[in-house]
Parts: structure tokens; C-alpha cells; sequence
């Protein structure tokens, strides 16, 4: 019988073996994970997910988190002596950094301290309200010194959305990778954001996915999420390549 209704797929059914390669869950030094304790157990709902392999990506911001390779680092070697006593917690985690463009971030580039995904993939953001007046210098210069970014959840710039998604081509253009919130795809930033999410899916401008969790809600809403199976047919790819291209 013909049934006019879309069969919902989990999306926790698709990350089996995911790597999660943007999240805040190194303590004490952004606005996600604010002590050791609470990042042992977004860990433990990680793995409740099949998740067990984690790039940590805590904000580079210099008025709100000036973090360092040194203080990243310290988070992350403070995370792993807890983690390493748990015999039933088994994930592994890499530390890396997001970094908001600004011209703070000019300097970073130029001394090429950069904590990257993966080789020279840097996971990069933007303001939600403007882009940087300089982006196209900060682009520039990342491209010279042969850095690839990595720009984090481009579906939640308002500024960026148009019916022609010419601005998302303009960056594409310039060299930008993008990677997409799975949140985005449930509406947990609001319509737009979901809209423009599966657009860019739909015109294949997506190249990574990540969760972005701050908080055990985030995860509790991907262990419950569900999009339809025509949706998550463009998902598979996304998630696979994701996977390939960050694998430890």
C-alpha cells in the first residue's frame, strides 16, 4: 500500500565509528566541558553513539578564550589521565582547535601555530552576525603558507544565505572546505539554518559533518534524532568521507 508518509531513519544508526572532528569537549577552557568530570561523561554518551574517536576543537578567541597550543594541550593531557583509569570507557582523542578569523588570527597564521585537524586542515569560524572585514586577506594568507580551512558550520551565517547560495560558491571558490553541524540538520539553530543545511547538501558543497557538542543535550538530541531516508541518502557520503579523511 502506498503510504504518503517518508520513513524516518536514525541518525545515531550512521554514526557507528564516526569521527567527530568539532566539539568542546576538552575541560575548563571554552564554553563547552567545564571540568574534567563533565568531559569523562559526554565521552561515556559518545560511546553510548558508537562514537569512540574524537578531534577536540576548543575556540581560539582571543577576547573570550585565548587559548594556546600549550593550554590545549594541558587540557588534553589532563582529560587522558582520567580517561586512561576507566577500563570500560574506550575512546581516543586528538586535540586540534577552532579559530574564530580575526585579525588576532593573522598573527597565529604567520607564526604558524596552528593546531590542525589533520596535516594542514585548520577548522576555522566566523562571527554569526558579519564576516571579518579582512576575510579575504586571512584566506590569502592561510592559502600561502598551504593551509587548508576547514570552515565550521557555514549554514549558521544568516549573512552568508541567498536563494542562489552565491555567496557559499564564492568561498567553495576560494579554496574553503565545509563542514556541516548535524544539529543544523534537525533544526536545533532554528528553520533557516536547517533549510540552508540540506541545500548545501543537495548541491554538494558539503565535505565533513561534526556535532559541535558543548553539552550532554547536544548528544542526547543526536541519540534521538531522525531525517528521512531520502535525506539521509545524501548524509552517507558526507559521513563516510568524514570518516576516510580524519581516520586514526
Amino acid at each position: 500500500m502506498f503510504s504518503f508518509f517518508q520513513k524516518k531513519i536514525f541518525l545515531k544508526d550512521y554514526l557507528d565509528g564516526f569521527i567527530d572532528i568539532h566539539n568542546h569537549v576538552l575541560p575548563g577552557i571554552d564554553d563547552g566541558a567545564s571540568d574534567v568530570d563533565t568531559s569523562i561523561h559526554l565521552l561515556y554518551d559518545y560511546q553510548k553513539l558508537g562514537i569512540q574517536k574524537i578531534i577536540a576543537t576548543p575556540h581560539v578567541m582571543n577576547d573570550y578564550y585565548a587559548n594556546t597550543p600549550e593550554s590545549i594541550n594541558k587540557a588534553h593531557k589532563l582529560l587522558m589521565t582520567e580517561l586512561n583509569k576507566l577500563n570500560d570507557l574506550k575512546v581516543e582523542i586528538k586535540a586540534a582547535a577552532e579559530y574564530m578569523m580575526d585579525q588576532d588570527f593573522m598573527a597565529l597564521i604567520e607564526k604558524k601555530e596552528l593546531l590542525c585537524l589533520k596535516e594542514n586542515m585548520v577548522l576555522v569560524e566566523m562571527s554569526y552576525f558579519q564576516p571579518p572585514i579582512n576575510l579575504n586577506e586571512i584566506l590569502f594568507q592561510l592559502q600561502t603558507l598551504q593551509y587548508k580551512p576547514v570552515l565550521a558550520h557555514p549554514e549558521r551565517y544568516a549573512f552568508l544565505h541567498s536563494n542562489s547560495l552565491s555567496n557559499y560558491k564564492e568561498l567553495k571558490d576560494r579554496g574553503c572546505l565545509f563542514q556541516l553541524n548535524a544539529l543544523s540538520l534537525i533544526g536545533h539553530y532554528g528553520k533557516n539554518m536547517k533549510d540552508i543545511a540540506f541545500r548545501l547538501l543537495e548541491e554538494e558543497m558539503i565535505d565533513f559533518i561534526g556535532t559541535d557538542t558543548h553539552q550532554k543535550r547536544h548528544l542526547e538530541k543526536l541519540s534521538t534524532a531522525s531525517i528521512s531516508s531520502k535525506k539521509v541518502e545524501m548524509l552517507r557520503s558526507i559521513i563516510e568521507n568524514t570518516k576516510k579523511t580524519f581516520k586514526f
